[in-house]
């Protein structure tokens, strides 16, 4: 490899490392935001931990989806769930923007990532409608994990993501354990 690629793959890492400071809407067991990187690096464990569930999918390709899906963020940050109606165009934004992250790339690298991305954003293979399931899953558990502010919405997550968790039996039976707790979350929070 040239001195120019390692480069170039080294300012795509530095400026992929902002990831680690664009909050979502979820915080953390102690109170505190999350981090997307954060988010995504669960993302990952989920799928390592439930790879004996995922039968003859690649997990290798399972990971390399978890880890792309949410790079774009790093340059306008996160539109969580509740407000994406307001933001028809944020498919087009995250891919602009994972094109500019990437831009210090060879254009090999750069086009497995954006091929990656728009793999996962179209749910275009089994692997990636998994990503697409247990991202929704991930944020679930952390929502109900989290010390979040006395407004939280934890009826909209009830809906959240259903089109993709009803999609097999393994998430089907997460989804109603997460569910679950949600529901207890919702009724103590309606509780005067």
């Amino acid at each position: 490899m040239t001195p120019e690629l390692l480069s170039g793959r080294l300012d795509f890492l530095r400026e992929a490392e902002k990831l680690k400071d664009v909050l979502r809407s979820a915080h953390t067991s102690s109170g505190r935001q999350e981090s997307t990187a954060e988010h995504s690096w669960r993302l990952c464990l989920m799928a390592l931990l439930f790879e004996d569930q995922l039968g003859e999918l690649d997990l290798l390709r399972v990971l390399k989806l978890c880890i792309v899906h949410d790079l774009g963020e790093a340059i306008h940050g996160d539109i969580p769930a509740v407000a994406q109606a307001a933001h028809p165009d944020k498919s087009q934004q995250e891919r602009d923007d994972l094109q500019h992250l990437a831009r210090a790339l060879d254009a090999p690298a750069r086009q497995r990532l954006l091929e990656l991305w728009d793999e996962y954003e179209g749910a275009a293979s089994a692997e990636a409608q998994t990503v697409k399931a247990l991202d929704k899953l991930e944020t679930l558990l952390q929502h109900n994990q989290g010390q979040n502010p006395a407004d939280f919405d934890y009826g909209f997550n009830l809906g959240y993501g259903r089109r993709y968790t009803d999609a097999s039996p393994l998430f089907q039976a997460l989804r109603a354990q997460i569910d679950a707790d949600t529901q207890r979350r919702l009724d103590a929070a309606r509780r005067p």
